[in-house]
C-alpha cells in the first residue's frame, strides 16, 4: 500500500496561505512558520503529518500528497478546514 511523509500549514484565508508561501520561498523555515501560524494540531510538530496513506486526508490534500512533485511547497489548497500549504518529503 502507498504511503507518504508530508507536512502542512493550515490557515483561515487564501491570502494568509499565499503570504506564508512567499515567506518560505524567501528562506524562512516551514516548520517555524507552521508552529507559529498553523491552526491544525500538527502545527505544534512543525506541521508534520507523519506517515499518511491514501484516503486518510481530505481529497484535495490527498491529491497533492500522492500526485504532486516532491519537496515543493504546494498551495494554497482549499478544503473545508481552510487553506493549506503542503510539502511532501517522500512517497512509496
Amino acid at each position: 500500500m502507498a504511503k507518504a511523509m508530508a507536512r502542512h500549514i493550515l490557515v483561515k484565508t487564501e491570502a494568509e496561505a499565499a503570504a506564508l508561501k512567499k515567506r518560505i520561498a524567501a528562506g524562512e523555515a516551514f516548520d517555524v512558520l507552521a508552529r507559529k501560524y498553523s491552526t491544525c494540531p500538527s502545527g505544534k510538530r512543525g506541521g508534520d503529518l507523519g506517515e499518511v496513506r491514501p484516503g486518510q486526508m481530505v481529497r484535495a490534500i490527498d491529491q497533492v500528497i500522492f500526485k504532486k512533485e516532491l519537496r515543493t511547497v504546494h498551495g494554497p489548497i482549499k478544503s473545508q478546514f481552510g487553506y493549506h500549504l503542503v510539502q511532501v518529503f517522500f512517497r512509496e
